[in-house]
């Protein structure tokens, strides 16, 4: 087998805010259309509730909180990914899911400094796909819940 067969791996593309991002594949579990949810008190800012999903309980992390990004009104095409992660399952919400596609690993370009909270974006490289960016996501920092990317907004603090 050629060596760049070799570093070729899948990946599931999502749309957050606009930009494009990719899901390694042996995370997902499926691809759903929203599901009613129940909203949990004090639960992390970017946990917007959970769901019983085929009997598991299921955490719905909404990305467009995570990233800070505008979270527009339905237009269709929202869905949650059901991404598993060391045992567990998380609802990942997405503006869309646009494809399953191949990356060659020696085609990985470094994302570059961001500013403070750079670790906290998940993302772990940029390529060059379908004549744009798509950042690829680490899976272990986008579910976790233990630290915000965004401070929560201070209402009414404006001119005190």
């Amino acid at each position: 087998m050629p060596e760049s067969a070799r570093s070729m791996t899948t990946w599931v593309g999502l749309e957050v805010g606009g930009v494009a991002y990719a899901l390694h594949i042996q995370h997902v579990r499926e691809i759903i259309r929203p599901l009613p949810m129940q909203v949990l008190p004090h639960a992390s800012q970017i946990v917007i509730g959970v769901i019983d999903h085929r009997g598991d309980v299921v955490p719905i992390v909404d990305l467009r909180v995570r990233f800070g990004t505008p979270v527009r009104a339905d237009l269709g095409h929202t869905r949650w990914v059901i991404a598993t992660w060391q045992g567990r399952l998380y609802g990942l919400v997405v503006d869309r899911v646009t494809e399953v596609f191949s990356l060659n690993e020696a085609d990985a370009r470094p994302v570059p400094d961001l500013g403070p909270g750079g670790e906290r974006r998940g993302i772990t490289a940029a390529y060059s796909f379908g004549g744009r960016l798509v950042f690829t996501l680490d899976i272990a920092r986008v579910t976790n819940t233990g630290d915000e990317l965004m401070p929560p907004l201070a209402l009414g603090t404006e001119g005190t």
